[in-house]
């Protein structure tokens, strides 16, 4: 199972083992990771699951046929604080490839 490590706003980090194909919105909820909502259940219909991906990982992230899409893109505009890496946590589905995955919730001051 892929581990994902979540940095949170006040500095805390959750690392968290999630099985293949869960979305990281799943795997947050899941989690209790609060500042990943879900509200839609992950349709594709709100922002309530907008992260970050480290930089080091968005290219494999990408690889892993979990390409932003328009549609991605067009929800994002409705997101607070949007980034270069910033996607919606229901569009990326987990893999083996993307153990050790970095994943910065809303409100983190990171230096990507």
């Amino acid at each position: 199972m892929p581990k994902i490590t979540f940095l949170h706003k006040d500095g805390r980090q959750s690392v968290i083992e999630a099985p293949e194909n869960w979305s990281i919105m799943q795997t947050a909820v899941e989690n209790g990771i609060d500042e990943i909502e879900g509200a839609c259940g992950g349709s594709m219909a709100c922002a309530t699951c907008h992260c970050y991906i480290d930089p080091a990982w968005a290219a494999r992230v990408e690889a892993q046929d979990n390409e932003k899409s328009g549609e991605e893109e067009d929800i994002l505009d409705m997101a607070f604080d949007v980034r270069e890496t910033s996607r919606l946590g229901c569009q990326i589905k987990l893999t083996e490839a993307l153990d050790g995955l970095i994943i910065a919730l809303p409100g983190t001051d990171t230096n990507w």
